[in-house]
């Protein structure tokens, strides 16, 4: 059986409705965008580090993380974005092992890694590779009506992205999540879900 499942795409893809659609199925879920939400909020234990690399500026009223402030430091300087990673990464990595080690050895445990393709480890980690695939125009739409975003911010977060040939090169399967309803989406999950349970690993 397949017990390790990275999931991917590129934002506005769906990703997040699919990673709740493996859940109603019986997946365990690790989301690696929410651990690092949750260690950058106000007390998170990234927040002293982040401070101390890119001061006051990056810290919001609240005390978490100013995600506008940090991306316009990422997007102005490459070395920014260095430096933001090696707090964040090693500390998303520690969460991330607990809890898929939380899940239990029967769990099939789905990985929702946003740059899973970019980091490049996760290869050796999961079983199946599944990307949430989307045009360019439809990311940009979806994630201009979720979250007013200007068209040049929701560009500058996908220029940072694998492009979507890559994505789709590093998938054992590939959900084109263009003009899919709700109901043919969930279906196309259930029986990716259905063959990769019952499957044997590589």
């Amino acid at each position: 059986m397949v017990r390790r499942i990275g999931l991917t795409g590129g934002i506005g893809s769906g990703k997040s409705t699919v990673s709740a659609l493996l859940v109603a199925q019986g997946a365990v879920l690790v989301d690696t965008d929410a651990i690092a939400r949750s260690i950058a909020q106000a007390g998170g234990i990234a927040m002293p580090a982040l401070e101390a690399a890119f001061g006051r500026a990056v810290v919001a009223p609240d005390g978490g993380l100013d995600r506008a402030a940090m991306r316009q430091f990422v997007f102005a300087d490459a070395g920014a974005k260095v430096r933001l990673e090696s707090i964040l990464h090693p500390l998303i990595g520690a969460e991330t092992q607990r809890q898929a080690a939380a899940a239990g050895e029967d769990a099939i445990v789905v990985f929702d890694v946003p740059l899973l393709v970019e980091s490049g480890r996760w290869r050796v980690i999961v079983d199946r590779v599944l990307v949430i695939d989307a045009t360019e125009a439809t990311q940009l739409k979806r994630v201009i009506a979720r979250s007013g975003w200007m068209p040049e911010a929701v560009r500058a977060v996908i220029a940072q992205q694998a492009p979507r040939r890559a994505r789709r090169a590093a998938a054992d399967a590939v959900i084109f999540n263009e003009s899919l309803t709700l109901e043919e989406l969930g279906t196309e999950v259930q029986g990716l879900w259905k063959q990769w349970a019952s499957a044997t690993t590589r």
